[in-house]
């Protein structure tokens, strides 16, 4: 069934009739809307119109407004209420500052630059809300393949064939160890001095990224302790169990702990990840945290450098 429509109301001539009774005065309310003093008259003879009942009594150059004027207004302020809901969430919406992140990330940046970059980003967006989980790099992957995370954080990754693999940073592994150690005063850590010494292990993407490193210098690598995370390589070796080779990331934000941390070579890099899906357009929102997440690694990958 078609509906006829011409009778609809305007919701532009009850937000002049709203002004004026607002403002009392057709030209309070001209002034109110940021219109002419005739386009408010105009407008409250056209809406009488399309009502078919007067809304103001004109005396003596002024408007009483009726009694269906008064209950009209009663009427149609919640529908402006509602307006002006909308119109605050769609200027939080342009400016990125109002909606909902779902974010997973890989121990490696979950643990370390994103809850900084998750701090600076929420400082001024208080009608944003996070949901953010860690996990190992197939859960990440497969998180986002699936949808229910927006963003994934990871390391190693440079594509993929179902999503898209944004690039944040690139730096290269480091060596720690507890202060202390003999290997201390070495300007740069390679394979050949640490096989003198316990090495603590990686069983995960960089792990393999360390074994190659050790493959081209033609050292064989005997790890005393393997851990899954560089976390937990940061730990041992803040106990002297052992020197570790790792991210650059979990190296700077283990600079709490009792640990000195050496270049090491030969350089192997690693890269910082976004993961998105393809064929779904990424939120401002979700592509600004993006942009803070690059500037965090961006400035510990410098400071790491230095």
């Amino acid at each position: 069934m078609k509906i006829d429509r011409r009778n609809d109301l305007s919701l532009r001539l009850l937000e002049i009739f709203g002004a004026v009774m607002r403002c009392q005065t057709t030209v309070g309310a001209a002034e109110d809307l940021g219109i002419s003093q005739p386009a408010v008259s105009n407008g409250i003879r056209a809406l009488e119109s399309q009502l078919g009942f007067m809304l103001f009594e004109r005396t003596s150059r002024q408007l009483r407004p009726t009694e269906e004027a008064r209950l009209l207004l009663r009427e149609i302020e919640p529908i402006f209420s509602a307006l002006r809901g909308i119109e605050n969430e769609v200027r939080n919406l342009r400016a990125a500052k109002s909606g909902r992140l779902r974010l997973i990330a890989t121990p490696p940046l979950g643990h370390t630059a994103l809850p900084y970059a998750l701090r600076n980003f929420l400082d001024d967006r208080e009608n944003v809300t996070v949901r953010f989980d860690i996990r190992r790099l197939d859960t990440v992957v497969q998180a986002v393949e699936m949808g229910t995370a927006e963003i994934g954080f990871l390391l190693g990754i440079r594509q993929h064939p179902e999503l898209t693999v944004t690039r944040l940073c690139e730096s290269t592994l480091v060596c720690v160890m507890q202060a202390g150690h003999p290997l201390e005063n070495e300007d740069v850590i390679t394979p050949e001095k640490v096989a003198d010494h316990s090495l603590i292990g990686l069983e995960s993407t960089l792990g393999a990224s360390v074994r190659s490193a050790f493959g081209t210098a033609g050292i064989p690598m005997r790890s005393k302790v393997e851990v899954r995370y560089c976390h937990t390589a940061c730990i041992l070796a803040n106990a002297g169990i052992g020197v570790a080779v790792v991210d650059p990331f979990s190296a700077h934000f283990a600079k709490s702990l009792d640990v000195v941390t050496k270049p090491f070579e030969p350089k192997t890099n690693i890269v910082a990840a976004a993961l998105t899906r393809k064929d779904i357009p990424l939120s401002l929102l979700a592509s600004q945290f993006i942009d803070e997440v690059r500037v965090q690694l961006s400035q510990v990958t410098a400071e790491s450098e230095a």
